[in-house]
């Protein structure tokens, strides 16, 4: 049987395992929501020890590092998919997220962030002076609403 030889397919084989494509990436996917006053965010990282997990904010960057330790180098690798070693995922927050009190949990290989929604970036109601000194709020279906100041 005559096999056709690509020199340039192995190399494509593992750039696609370390740099990952469109469809798979090839470290830390991701899934972003956002769940009321909550945005939420999950990083699949199975095979990570927790403590080599690290997780760092600065001003409205958050970084996160990982690693998957190699295989010793006895071992006689039949198949190879999985990468291994240091991998690093930068997420930019908007300015209307308080990062001050990002929560962090780990468990069964997902890596959940919940990151609240800042009280600046809140809705809220805001007091309308008339001529004869009554002051109002408008609510959010537009009502008007006598407040006692």
């Amino acid at each position: 049987m005559l096999m056709r030889t690509d020199p340039f397919r192995e190399l494509d084989r593992l750039a696609q395992q370390v740099l990952g494509t469109a469809a798979r990436p090839a470290a830390m996917p991701m899934d972003a929501w956002r769940e009321g006053d909550t945005f939420e965010v999950e990083f699949d990282l199975p095979g990570v020890a927790p403590d080599s997990i690290n997780l760092d904010v600065e001003r409205n960057v958050v970084t996160v590092r990982a690693e998957r330790p190699a295989l010793d180098g006895e071992k006689e690798m039949l198949a190879a998919e999985r990468p291994r070693g240091v991998f690093s995922r930068q997420l930019v927050l908007g300015e209307n997220l308080d990062t001050e009190n990002i929560e962090a949990s780990y468990d069964a290989g997902v890596l959940t962030l919940r990151i609240p929604v800042a009280e600046r970036a809140k809705p809220r109601k805001i007091a309308i002076a008339t001529r004869d000194g009554e002051r109002q709020a408008i609510t959010k279906d537009g009502d008007r609403q006598a407040v006692n100041a």
